[in-house]
Formats: C-alpha cells, structure tokens, sequence
C-alpha cells in the first residue's frame, strides 16, 4: 500500500506556506506576456504580474502543464515506490490541465503509480479549498479512497462567488460570450459570476454598485450555510483591503470556522483583472 499524495496546480491559489505544511505539490501553468514564459506563481509573483498587465496594451495568455510536467511530478514523489496520488486540478471546461493529468496518469500506470485525476470544476482559491480539504484528510490517516470520497464530496458542496471590475478580460480571454461582457460595462452593473456544474463560467446575477453586489453575496452565502459551521477563502486580485472588509461582514454574519485570504495568481488574474475578489465556502 504505497503513501497517498495529494497534487493540484497553481490556479489553485493556495498560499505557499499553507501547501508546504500540508504537504500539497503544485503544478504551475504558464503566462506568456511581453515575448516572455513565467511559471505561474514561480517566476513571476501577482503582484508583478499586475503591475505589467496594466502596462501592456496585449492580454496575455496561459497554458496548461504538459503531461511530462505531471509524469516529473508524479514519478518524483512516488521516488522509485508504490504511490496513490490525488491530483485535482482547474475546471476542465477553462483549462487542458485535467487532460495533462489524464494523458499522465496512463503513462505512470505500469511503474505501480495510482493517480485519481479530478476535475474541481472551479478555479482559483475554491480549488484551494478544496485540495487544503483532502489534504488535511490524508494528514489525518483517511485512506486513498476515504480521500477521494472526501474530495467529490467538497466538489460539489463548495460554493464560489467572483465580483470582477470588468469582464473585458474574461470576454477577450474566450471565457464568456460577448453580450454578458457588453453589460457589465453598462452604468456601474456589476455582474456576480460563479461556475455551473460543468465548471463553466456564466453570470448569477447583476446588480448595480459594488457594495450591492457584496450584499447579495453575503446574502445567497447566507442562504447556503443555514447558521452551520463553514470553512471560507477570499482570493482577491491586488485588492486586500475590500478582501479584510467582506472576511469582517462574513465573520460577523456567518459560524465560520476557519478563513483563508489569497491572492489570485497570474493565471486566473489573465481571464479576470486586477480588482476582482472571489468568496469560496463550504459547510464544515
């Protein structure tokens, strides 16, 4: 029975002290910008990242890992023995990264590695949560399989929120149709998205005013964690203090039992821009 391993990737947004304690191995994907190629999260920080996205006048793009990235990966823990390894990764309606996992997974087969590949359907910190879940799991002696259950367990109570300053970057990156992003510019709407049960992206409701938006947040949260004990991320791209705001009115509203603030990575930050702040929640 080989030791059980948990992977995810760096749309994940986990913050690197958290995966590192936990012993979560991540996987980066790839923004290129100004004729350059960075490692999500590696070789370029966000807040980098940001500052050179305001300034260029090109969106930038992100691929996936290569499945030898995943073979590297996975054949570097398994170190030569018999491993289990969850790997759960970026909605696979946004991302190849599950495809690499899977193209992976076959090719480690014969050398006794089991992967378990999951698609999270969701991105950013609401994959971190989820992989922090099970991991925390693994840490406390569930098996393989008491693990996975674990982990589609978290898939599909975990709830996801983004607020965006604009949809310009998720329209130019593919992610919605033009019509939702015309608007989102119109007088001050702004659109509250999250990610449907294929993982895809599509706008939840529009209200106008940001402060109105972070209400109807708060209140369909609400609606969900019904007075239970919750475990909370905000993931905010270079927008800390709205982020300590929304933990306040969430702390003061909802039984939380633990709460994360991230930032969100180059990836991610690509499709959605600077300002956007994401609320994930699952009942603990």
């Amino acid at each position: 029975m080989g030791k059980v391993y948990v992977v995810t990737d760096s749309t994940a947004d986990i913050p690197k002290e958290l995966a590192q304690s936990l012993g979560i191995t991540v996987v980066p994907l790839k923004v290129h910008m100004q004729n350059q190629t960075y490692l999500d999260g590696e070789t370029i920080t966000p807040n980098v990242f940001y500052e050179k996205l305001k300034q260029s006048d090109e969106l930038p793009t992100t691929s996936q890992p290569s499945p030898m990235d995943f073979v590297k990966t996975y054949q570097k823990l398994a170190n030569g023995n018999e491993a289990k390894i969850i790997s759960i990764h970026l909605s696979a309606a946004l991302s190849g990264t599950v495809q690499s996992a899977l193209l992976a997974r076959s090719m480690v087969e014969e050398e006794g590695i089991e992967v378990a590949v999951l698609d999270s359907k969701k991105a950013s910190y609401s994959i971190g949560i989820i992989v922090v879940g099970v991991a925390e799991a693994v840490k406390a002696g569930k098996s393989f399989e008491e693990a996975i259950q674990i982990a589609e367990e978290l898939i599909k109570d975990t709830q996801v929120y983004f607020l965006v300053d604009s949809l310009t970057y998720l329209h130019k990156g593919g992610r919605i149709g033009r019509a939702s992003s015309l608007f989102g510019s119109l007088l001050n709407i702004k659109p509250i998205l999250s990610l449907n049960d294929q993982g895809e992206v599509f706008a939840i409701d529009k209200v106008r005013g940001r402060n109105k938006a972070t209400a109807k947040i708060i209140e369909m949260l609400m609606d969900y964690a019904k007075d239970q004990k919750v475990r909370v991320g905000i993931s905010h791209a270079i927008n800390l203090e709205e982020a300590q705001k929304l933990e306040q009115l969430v702390r003061e509203k909802m039984n939380v039992q633990d709460f994360v603030i991230t930032e969100i990575g180059p990836v991610i930050g690509t499709h959605v821009g600077p300002g956007t702040l994401a609320i994930m929640m699952y009942k603990s």
